[in-house]
C-alpha cells in the first residue's frame, strides 16, 4: 500500500515513520511547532490521567525499586492521594473506566498482553465493561442514510431503538424485505465523533510510550511504541466496518466444512465504513450455562467444539477470532456454536502456525528436545544458546504438567510458563504469539465453565495431529519441495535483471569513490536552516513545558 497523506482508515500518515507497513497514525515529532503544541497538550492529558490513576490506587502496580529516581519520586507522591483497600489491577480498571472510551479500549487491549502488564493485572483488566449510553435514534438514522446513500425506508422496513451500545458503536435490530423475502438483520452504527477522539488519545498514548522508553531503556524489550502501534491498527480496523465484513467473509470461506461452527453473513448492499449490516442471530449465550443444560445441550461436547474450533482457525487457517469470550459466543437453534463481533481478529503466518502446532505436539508426546529445536528453527531464540540447555528448561515445565490429572492440565498456563522461560534465553516479545496465547486463555476459560473436567490434551490432539501429518508428513514435504522449486525457478528467471542492476550500482559507486560525494550550496543552506529551526523550537518547547508544569503544580496545590 502506498503511503499518502491519509491512512487507509482516514488518520494522518507519517511515511517516514513506518514506510514498510500499512501507514498508521503517529503524532507529529517534537521538533516542529505543531509537535511542540501537541506535546504540551499530551502532557496535560497525561497529568490528568496520572492524577486519576493515583487516586484509584493504580500506581501501586509499579515496581518502584526498578525505576529511575524522578519516576520513583513521582509515584511516591502520587500514592499519597490514593484510595485505600483496592488492588492495583482493579484500581487500574476503575481509573481507565473513568478516563473514557479510548482508555477503556487501551485497558481491554492490555488485557491481551500479559507480557506487558503481568498475568494478574491482565485478569483484572478483563473485567472492563465496554458499555455506554446509546446516542439518539435520529443521529443513528442520519448516519445510516448518509453512509448507505438513501432514505431509511428504502433500506429497511423497520429499525428498532438501540439494543446494545458500546464505546465504538451501537446495534439496532432491523427488518429487510426484498426479493429473497423478509428477514431480521443487525445494524451496527459507528458512534459519531469517535474517530477524532481516538486519534487525540492515541497521540497521548504515543507520547507516553516514547517517554517510557527514554526514562527506562529496559522497557524497550517490551516495545511500548509498537504496543501502541498495534492498538492503533486494531482500533482502525474496529472503526471501519467494511473490514469487519471482510473478516466475516474470509472466515466464512475457511469454515465451510466445519460442521459445528458458523458465523453471521454480512449484507454487503447495506454495509459501508460506518454502518455494518449482518444476519441477526437468535441464540442462547454461552454465559447462560444453566439455560444451556436445561435445553438438553451436551455441555461437554460444547466445550470440545469451542477448543477445537479455535485451534482449527488458528493452526489450520491462520485467521482466528481474537475475542472469543462468552458474550461473543452463543448456540443457535440447530445447536451450532455461533461467534459474533469480529472487530478484533488475529493472524498467524505459516511459521507461527507451525511453531504452535509443533510445540503443542511436542508437549503432548513429551518430546522436549523437538520443542526446543522449533524455537531455534523459527529464530525466536538466539543461536548462541544451547539447544540442550533450552530443552532442559522446557522439561521443567512439561514434566510437572504430565504428573497431573487430565482435567488439571491448562494449555493456556503451559504457554504462559513457556513464554516466561524463553525470557531467560533472550526471546523477544512476539505480539502474534502473545495474541494466540491470550485467546487460548479466554477460550479455555469458556470451555471449562461448560466442562470443568475438560481434558485439554485429548481435545487438542486430533486437530494438532492432523495439521502435523498434513504439513510435516510426506505429503507436506512434497508440497514444500514443489514450492521451493517454483521459487528457485522464479529467482533464476530474474537473475539477468539482477546482474544488470548490480553492474550499474557498482559503476555508480566507483564513480562516486573517484569524484567524492558533493552537496550543492542550496542543500547545505537548507540543512543549516533546518538545524537552527530545530534547536530554536526545542529550546522554546522546554520553557513552555516548564511553565506549564509550574502552573499545574500551583493549581494542584
Amino acid at each position: 500500500m502506498a503511503n499518502s497523506g491519509k491512512c487507509f482508515h482516514g488518520l494522518p500518515a507519517v511515511p517516514a515513520v513506518c514506510p514498510a507497513r500499512p501507514p498508521c497514525y503517529r503524532p507529529p515529532t517534537f521538533h516542529t511547532a505543531r509537535g511542540v503544541l501537541a506535546s504540551l497538550f499530551d502532557l496535560l492529558r497525561l497529568t490528568r490521567a496520572g492524577w486519576m490513576l493515583a487516586r484509584e490506587g493504580a500506581l501501586g502496580l509499579a515496581e518502584v525499586a526498578e525505576l529511575p529516581g524522578p519516576a520513583r519520586l513521582a509515584i511516591r507522591l502520587g500514592r499519597v492521594i490514593e484510595r485505600r483497600g483496592v488492588s492495583g489491577g482493579k484500581g487500574l480498571a476503575r481509573a481507565l473506566t473513568r478516563l473514557g472510551p479510548s482508555w477503556v479500549k487501551l485497558g481491554q487491549f492490555l488485557a491481551t498482553r500479559p507480557d506487558v502488564v503481568g498475568i494478574a493485572v491482565a485478569r483484572d483488566l478483563e473485567t472492563l465493561q465496554d458499555r455506554m449510553a446509546p446516542f439518539p435514534q435520529e443521529v443513528a438514522v442520519a448516519e445510516i442514510e448518509k453512509a448507505l446513500g438513501g432514505p431509511l425506508a428504502s433500506l429497511f422496513a423497520e429499525l428498532s431503538t438501540p439494543v446494545a451500545a458500546a464505546s465504538v458503536a451501537q446495534v439496532h435490530k432491523a427488518t429487510v424485505r426484498d426479493e429473497a423475502g423478509e428477514r431480521f438483520v443487525a445494524v451496527k452504527v459507528l458512534r459519531p465523533g469517535i474517530a477524532r477522539r481516538f486519534r487525540r488519545d492515541l497521540s497521548t498514548f504515543y507520547f507516553a510510550a516514547r517517554m517510557i522508553e527514554r526514562l527506562d531503556p529496559r522497557s524497550r524489550r517490551l516495545r511500548p511504541v509498537e504496543v501502541v502501534d498495534t492498538l492503533a491498527r486494531t482500533t482502525a480496523f474496529e472503526m471501519d466496518f467494511r473490514l469487519e465484513a471482510a473478516a466475516l467473509s474470509e472466515m466464512a470461506e475457511n469454515i465451510t466444512a466445519d460442521p459445528d461452527f458458523r458465523i453471521p453473513a454480512p449484507d454487503w448492499n447495506r454495509t459501508a465504513r460506518t454502518v455494518l449490516t449482518l444476519e441477526w442471530i437468535d441464540g442462547r449465550p454461552l454465559s447462560d450455562v444453566p439455560g444451556l443444560a436445561a435445553a438438553g445441550l451436551d455441555l461437554k461436547d460444547l466445550g470440545r467444539i469451542i477448543i477445537q474450533s479455535f485451534l482449527r482457525h488458528a493452526i489450520r487457517d491462520g485467521f482466528f477470532h481474537a475475542d472469543m469470550h462468552q458474550g461473543n459466543l452463543m448456540i443457535d437453534a440447530e445447536g451450532k456454536l455461533v461467534a459474533v463481533d469480529f472487530g478484533i481478529m488475529g493472524r498467524a503466518g505459516l511459521k507461527e502456525r507451525r511453531f504452535l502446532a509443533e510445540i503443542l505436539h511436542g508437549f503432548i508426546t513429551r518430546n522436549y528436545r523437538r520443542v526446543a529445536e522449533v524455537h531455534f528453527e523459527a529464530g525466536y531464540v538466539p543461536g548462541t544458546y544451547s539447544v540442550d540447555d533450552f530443552a532442559q528448561a522446557i522439561r521443567a515445565i512439561g514434566e510437572p504438567i504430565h504428573q497431573k490429572r487430565a482435567d488439571e492440565i491448562s494449555m493456556a498456563k503451559l504457554l504462559t510458563l513457556l513464554f516466561e522461560v524463553t525470557e531467560l534465553f533472550d526471546m523477544k516479545t512476539r505480539p502474534e504469539l502473545i495474541l494466540l496465547q491470550k485467546t487460548m486463555v479466554v477460550v479455555e476459560g469458556v470451555a471449562r465453565t461448560l466442562d470443568p473436567k475438560l481434558d485439554m490434551w485429548s481435545t487438542a490432539d486430533p486437530v494438532v495431529r492432523e495439521w502435523i501429518e498434513r504439513h510435516l508428513g510426506p505429503a507436506g514435504r512434497l508440497g514444500d519441495l514443489g514450492t521451493g522449486t517454483m521459487q528457485a525457478a522464479k529467482a533464476f528467471s530474474g537473475l539477468p535483471a539482477l546482474l544488470a542492476r548490480t553492474q550499474g550500482l557498482a559503476e555508480r559507486l566507483e564513480s562516486a569513490a573517484e569524484r567524492g560525494f558533493t552537496l550543492d550550496p542550496a542543500s547545505v543552506e537548507a540543512i543549516g536552516r533546518a538545524e537552527a529551526r530545530r534547536a530554536r523550537w526545542g529550546n522554546r518547547a522546554l520553557w513552555v513545558i516548564a511553565a506549564a508544569l509550574v502552573v499545574l503544580a500551583w493549581r494542584l496545590a
